[in-house]
Parts: structure tokens; C-alpha cells; sequence
């Protein structure tokens, strides 16, 4: 187990270093004068150069790089380029607590959803209920979040404009709370943020089970004479959910980047908000951390999944 977290951590550590030096030098060759950009039409050659200065833009850009990966290592990458005498830290932690929450009730809505109708589906395969289930997980897998997010808005305009009942088309209310207020917030990003992950799973997970019930020891098993319940979420239901553990650690590590259009949308201050403005704003430094982060919880998922073979099938060794 050490001798696997060991590579793990090697593995983790060089990915997110080739992503920030993909990030960083995209930055550094993008064109444009992200100071120029800032200080706009009426520039003083003095405080240009005073915050190129500032912010070390007039350095090579190795040595650039290099304060940027020290920083790194302590969690602090500069200032903001937009948001002056701002830590890029600040803004970015101040933004994680609202895409976790978002992110974990999205995902555990969809896991919820969507492998038991997956399960279902493949248990009814080819009938009316199997056909029912996919042309609605089709439908939500064809649909973009961002135009299901628009017509969300708008759907909830005409509803308070018939009824009167004052359902807010934004923002999220108070963190990891769930009074009546606050639902009325949370409820349609997280259910959007759930919709393309529902179809994806459904179909997944009715995939892999179908696929596992062809099994010889599937035959096995009902030859012996085993209830069908017994054969189905003992023998099969186990052995399909293996491929779906990659999927699911994933899901976790994609939490932040899955939520980028929903944040934008409803205007939910959250890290992959932060992320857009920044890059409309040009702000470099917001930018490289919040890849970084990203990249860094695709790496976590990719390790969750790997320790969850273990629990799911005792036979997979990590080595």
C-alpha cells in the first residue's frame, strides 16, 4: 500500500507540474499586455513600469515560472491582476466552499439517479421501460448544461411572473444551509448540474450490467436454483459496478470543473466563476491557479477510484 501511494504521489506530482507549465507558458504567449489591459486607455510609462515590476513580468520567463512553482509549494500564487492587493489564494478559497457544495449534491443526485435507473433499465432490456428510460437519458446527454441552465431561468421567470410566488433565478443563499430560502436557491443548479451525469451513468451502468449478466457464472448461479434477486445484486450488481468506480472517482474530481456554465449562470461565486471572469479579465495568475486545482482533483479522483477496486472486488491487488 505504501509502495503504491508512493508511485501515486510521484505520478500526481509531475502531472500537476507539466499542467502548470502548459498553463503558465500559454499565459506567457498569449497575446496582449495584461497591465496595459489594466490600466487602460490613459497609461503612465512610470506605473506601467512599476507594476510590471510588481508582478515580475519584466523577468525571463524561466524565472518567472520558477516564483511561480515556489509559491505554488506554499499555496500562494501572487496577486491578482484585476483585483489589486488581492492574494490569488483569497479569491479562490473564498470560492471553493460554494462549488463543493454544489458539486457534492450534484454528484451524489446523480449517482443516486443514475445507477438505479441504469440497473432497471438493464433489467427490462428491450421492453417499454427499457426504451422509456434511455430516450430520457439520451435526450439529457444530448442537451448542453448551459442551454438547459438559460431555459431553467426562464422557465423560472414565467413561473413567478404567473404566480407570484418570487423564485430566485440566482445566486445561492447561505452555505450548507437548507431552510425554505435557501432551497429555493440551490435547487435548480443542482439539478442541472446532475442532469448530464444522470444520462451518462444511466447508460453506464445499464452497459456493464448487461454486459455481466451474459457471464457463465451468471448462468451458474440460476442454474443452482438462486432467487433472481440474489443473482442479480450479488453476483452481477457487484462485479458491474467495477468499471463504474473509475467513472465515479472521476465524478468527484471533475466536482469543480463540471460546474463552470452553472456557476456563470446563476451567478454563483464559486472557483470555476472565478475562473471565467478571470479569464475575461486576462488575469493570469487566477487563471493558472485555478487549473491547477482543477488538475489536482482529477489526480485525487483518478486515486479515490483506484483504492475503491479494492472494496469493490477484493481480487484487484494495487500492485
Amino acid at each position: 500500500m505504501v509502495q503504491f501511494l508512493v508511485k501515486r504521489l510521484i505520478g500526481f506530482l509531475f502531472v500537476v507540474l507539466c499542467v502548470s507549465f502548459i498553463t503558465f507558458i500559454l499565459g506567457y504567449l498569449a497575446p496582449g499586455d495584461p497591465i496595459r489591459a489594466l490600466l487602460g486607455q490613459h497609461q503612465d510609462p512610470v506605473l506601467y513600469a512599476a507594476l510590471r515590476h510588481q508582478y515580475g513580468l519584466d523577468q525571463p520567463w524561466y524565472q518567472q515560472y520558477w516564483r511561480f512553482l515556489t509559491g505554488a509549494v506554499h499555496l500562494d500564487f501572487g496577486y491578482s491582476f484585476h483585483t489589486q492587493g488581492r492574494p490569488v489564494s483569497e479569491l479562490i478559497l473564498q470560492g471553493i466552499p460554494y462549488s463543493s457544495e454544489l458539486g457534492f449534491w450534484g454528484t451524489v443526485l446523480t449517482l443516486v439517479l443514475g445507477i438505479p435507473v441504469g440497473i432497471v433499465s438493464a433489467l427490462k432490456a428491450n421492453k417499454w421501460v427499457d426504451t422509456l428510460l434511455m430516450s430520457i437519458a439520451l435526450v439529457c446527454w444530448a442537451l448542453p448544461t448551459f442551454i438547459v441552465a438559460i431555459f431553467a431561468q426562464v422557465g423560472i421567470v414565467w413561473f413567478d411572473k404567473w404566480t407570484g410566488v418570487q423564485w430566485p433565478v440566482a445566486n445561492w443563499g447561505q452555505l450548507w444551509q437548507y431552510g425554505p430560502d435557501d432551497i429555493k436557491y440551490k435547487l435548480f443548479p443542482i439539478l442541472i448540474f446532475a442532469l448530464v451525469g444522470f444520462a451518462f451513468y444511466a447508460r453506464y451502468a445499464r452497459t456493464t450490467l448487461l454486459e455481466t449478466l451474459r457471464q457463465d457464472y451468471v448462468r451458474t448461479a440460476r442454474a443452482k436454483g438462486l432467487a433472481e434477486r440474489v443473482v442479480v445484486y450479488r453476483h452481477a450488481f457487484r462485479n458491474a459496478l467495477i468499471p463504474l468506480v473509475t467513472s465515479i472517482g472521476l465524478a468527484f474530481g471533475l466536482v469543480i470543473a463540471g460546474a463552470f456554465f452553472i456557476e456563470q449562470i446563476f451567478n454563483i461565486p464559486g472557483v470555476a466563476s472565478t475562473g471565467l471572469q478571470a479569464i475575461n479579465d486576462r488575469d493570469y495568475p487566477v487563471i493558472q491557479a485555478s487549473v491547477l486545482l482543477v488538475a489536482a482533483c482529477v489526480v485525487l479522483g483518478n486515486l479515490i477510484s483506484d483504492l475503491l477496486y479494492t472494496v469493490v472486488d477484493p481480487r484487484i491487488k494495487l500492485d
